[in-house]
């Protein structure tokens, strides 16, 4: 079994593992007691808070740990925004952060404040002008992730950072897929991890608050962690998490330069070997173990169950999938493909021979999916008689049915329709909004736009050759 979803959470590394069992024995008592148990307890965190720090790149007495990743951006957020409240209530973030930013941001929409969704380019990256562009005399805080967590893509942090502090806005940085690879360059204000994505333990983030910045701890008062962080400390998961960090960041180097390798050699394979795939993200601006793409034509959830059948665990943004009835807001904001959405997320150690296999295994699993869904043939999709003679729009009625099948069913008509002709599609899935158009992009088709109808919408495709 092949296990290719590191992005969600890194199988634990052996530093980590060795230093959990090491200090379960030394860390179980109260760092806050003055006896030998406390101090001792006391001693191993802060060593672990010694060690983050000096991974981090910050001082020990900014940075606290939490109970989640997630707990560190709402902490985060919640205690910037009310520390900054004089100065207003408008919160920047762009629009593929991670989930628990754009909840924080929600949250602060229905508490009064206002918030303002920075657009993304194609390849999922922003540009700093438009951060510019969206700061108010009444920022208190802005947010950008160092990289994505679907599709690998590095932001600028260093150049929006610059922006930021121009202006006086702090910028709060999530790292939690980035920091294993190294510190996080720029003069940021904020910084949150999860020690989960480096390989550390479960349950361990990090909240990084720079000396000078306005921070007010939201919820009931506690003692712990300067009172950035509520209970009582894990101190066996603190310590492996602060070792593994040192660790996964003393091999990142070497491990980048071998990971980027094996994901390049997806990228560039995969569109030969599968028809109709659409590789997403920035080509090389991006994380070394992660390469997404997408497959016109099928189901996300079962292209997942084939592909775990056939021993590979991989994850996916696609709106196919269980867990969802709507597109990853990430691939929606890039406006690329989400049906048959793959995310491949390599851990350190990933052997080549796992990767062919993968590139083996793939073209043969992606036809036979598409066959279950009856998707059209290559053939099938570009027949019909090119002749310019319009006529009245071809209605395509898939209202009740989830994607794929309302952009199969445009794949299967779309050669009967004259050169100029324009076929409607009738659809109520959610999908539909963003795969459409970017078939029409992948065919060479053009996309005339979406109206209202009776139920769901209509898409209006116009036949181009």
């Amino acid at each position: 079994m092949s296990y290719f979803d590191a992005a969600s959470a890194a199988p634990l590394h052996p530093v980590a593992r060795q230093a959990l069992g090491a200090s379960l024995d030394e860390g179980w008592a109260d760092p806050a007691r003055l006896y030998r148990e406390g101090r001792r307890a006391r001693l191993l965190l802060d060593a672990a808070r010694e060690a983050a720090a000096e991974a981090v790149g910050c001082r020990p007495d900014e940075l606290a740990f939490t109970a989640s990743g997630t707990r560190a951006v709402h902490s985060g957020i919640a205690g910037a925004l009310a520390g900054r409240r004089r100065i207003g209530g408008h919160l920047i973030v762009s629009a593929v952060e991670h989930s628990s930013v754009l909840h924080s941001a929600e949250l602060h929409e229905a508490s009064g404040g206002t918030s303002a969704l920075i657009p993304v380019d194609r390849t999922g990256r922003v540009s700093p002008s438009s951060y510019a562009d969206a700061l108010r005399v009444d920022t208190a805080l802005a947010c950008l992730q160092s990289a994505n967590h679907e599709v690998g893509t590095e932001q600028p942090v260093a150049e929006v950072a610059q922006v930021c502090r121009g202006a006086g806005v702090p910028l709060l940085v999530d790292a939690a897929q980035s920091l294993g690879w190294g510190r996080v360059a720029g003069d940021w204000s904020l910084l949150t991890a999860s020690a989960h994505k480096w390989g550390g333990p479960s349950g361990v983030g990090l909240l990084v608050v720079r000396k000078g910045v306005r921070f007010a701890p939201q919820g009931p008062a506690d003692e712990r962690e300067s009172g950035r962080a509520a209970g009582f400390e894990n101190i066996p998961a603190i310590v492996a998490a602060a070792a593994s960090l040192r660790a996964v960041q003393a091999e990142a180097a070497r491990e980048a330069a071998r990971l980027r390798e094996l994901t390049e050699r997806i990228r560039a394979r995969v569109p030969g070997l599968v028809p109709d795939v659409e590789v997403v993200g920035d080509a090389v601006r991006r994380l070394p173990g992660i390469v997404t793409f997408s497959c016109l034509y099928v189901d996300g959830e079962t292209l997942l169950h084939e592909l775990d059948r056939v021993g590979f665990s991989v994850s996916s943004g696609s709106s196919c999938t269980s867990s969802t009835l709507t597109p990853s807001h990430v691939l929606k904001a890039m406006g690329v493909l989400s049906e048959g959405n793959v995310r491949v997320s390599l851990p350190p150690g990933t052997p080549e021979e796992d990767v062919e296999r993968f590139l083996s295994v793939l073209p043969g699993t992606v036809a036979a999916v598409r066959e279950k869904l009856g998707a059209p043939t290559a053939a099938v999709a570009e027949a019909g008689a090119a002749v310019p003679a319009p006529a009245d729009a071809l209605v395509v009625d898939a209202l009740g049915r989830r994607c794929p099948i309302p952009v199969i069913e445009l794949a299967k008509v779309i050669g009967d329709v004259p050169v100029g002709g324009v076929v409607r599609v009738l659809a109520d899935d959610e999908a539909a909004r963003l795969d459409i158009p970017a078939w029409c992009e992948m065919r060479g088709q053009e996309y005339v736009g979406e109206e209202p109808a009776d139920q769901g919408s209509a898409y209006l495709v116009r036949r181009v050759s």
